[in-house]
C-alpha cells in the first residue's frame, strides 16, 4: 500500500461516527491529514469537540440510536465512516433483548440510515466513499457476543449491497475488520469477560481476546485509520464490496 498524498482528499467532506475517541478519533485525524474537512459525530459532545478542535474540523452531537434524528440531519458528506459501536457480553439465554435491539440500532440500522441519507448527494456529485468499521466478528463468532456479532455480520452484508447499487456512480463501499484494538471499548470488556469465563482479569488478554490471534498484540487505532485513508484515497475507485481484515492472522488460523 503506497503512501497516500497529504492533499489526496482536499475539498472532500468527511463524516466520522463515534469520532470522539479510539478508532473514530484516529480515523478523523487521518482523513484531516489527507486534506478532508471532517465532521466528528458522537453522542459525547465534549469529546467530539476536542477532537474536532485538534483537526480544525466540526463536531456534531447525536445519539445514533435515534433514527428520526439521523433522518433529520442536514449535513452533506463525500466520505462516510460508520464507526460508532458498543459491546455487551452475556450468554444468549441471559442477554437482555432491549440491549440486543439497541446494539442493532446503533451498529446496523444507523449505518443504513446514514448511507440512505448521504448517498443521493454522493450520486449527484459522482463521487463518494463509504467505509464501515466492522470487525473480525463480521467474519467469525465469539461466545457471549450475540448482538455484536449479529450486527457486524449484518454490516458486512449492508456494505456489499451498497457497493452493488453504487457501482458505476463513483461511490464505493467497503468494510475494515480489525481484531481487538487498543480502545476504551476493548478495555471495558476485560471485567465482563473475566466474569463470563471465570478467570482473573489479568488472564483475559492472552486466554480470551488474543487466544486465536497468532500476532499477540492489540491492533493500534492508527493502523485501522491508515486502511480507511487508503480506501478513501486515489487508486481505490475499483475497490468496492470488499472486506479488509486487520486481525493479526486470526482468520488464517
Amino acid at each position: 500500500m503506497s503512501e497516500t498524498p497529504v492533499t489526496a482528499l482536499s475539498g472532500r467532506r468527511a463524516l466520522v461516527t463515534g469520532g470522539a475517541s479510539g478508532i473514530g478519533a484516529a480515523v478523523a485525524t487521518r482523513l484531516a491529514v489527507l486534506g478532508a474537512h471532517v465532521t466528528v459525530l458522537d453522542r459525547d459532545e465534549e469529546g467530539a469537540a476536542k477532537v474536532a478542535a485538534l483537526i480544525d474540523g466540526d463536531a456534531h452531537a447525536l445519539d445514533l440510536t435515534d433514527g428520526a434524528a439521523i433522518d433529520a440531519l442536514t449535513l452533506e458528506a463525500d466520505i462516510l465512516v460508520n464507526n460508532a459501536g458498543i459491546q455487551h457480553v452475556a450468554p444468549v439465554e441471559e442477554f437482555d433483548p432491549e440491549m440486543f435491539a439497541l446494539i442493532q440500532r446503533l451498529m446496523l440500522e444507523a449505518p443504513f440510515r446514514l448511507a440512505r441519507r448521504l448517498l443521493p448527494g454522493m450520486y449527484q456529485r459522482g463521487w463518494g466513499r463509504i467505509v464501515h468499521v466492522s470487525s473480525v466478528h463480521g467474519h467469525r463468532a465469539s461466545p457471549y457476543k450475540a448482538a455484536y456479532v449479529s450486527a457486524k455480520h449484518g454490516l458486512e452484508g449492508l456494505s456489499k449491497v451498497i457497493a452493488l447499487e453504487a457501482a458505476g456512480k463513483g461511490v464505493t463501499s467497503n468494510t475494515v475488520c480489525p481484531g481487538y484494538v487498543r480502545t476504551p471499548l476493548v478495555e471495558g470488556q476485560i471485567a465482563a469477560q473475566a466474569q463470563s469465563h471465570d478467570i482473573p482479569e489479568s488472564a483475559v488478554l492472552d486466554e480470551v481476546l488474543l487466544a486465536r490471534t497468532p500476532v499477540k498484540r492489540l491492533v493500534e487505532p492508527e493502523e485501522v485509520a491508515e486502511m480507511v485513508g487508503f480506501l478513501c484515497g486515489p487508486g481505490s475507485s475499483s475497490v468496492t464490496g470488499s472486506s479488509f481484515l486487520l486481525d493479526g492472522g486470526w482468520t488464517a488460523a
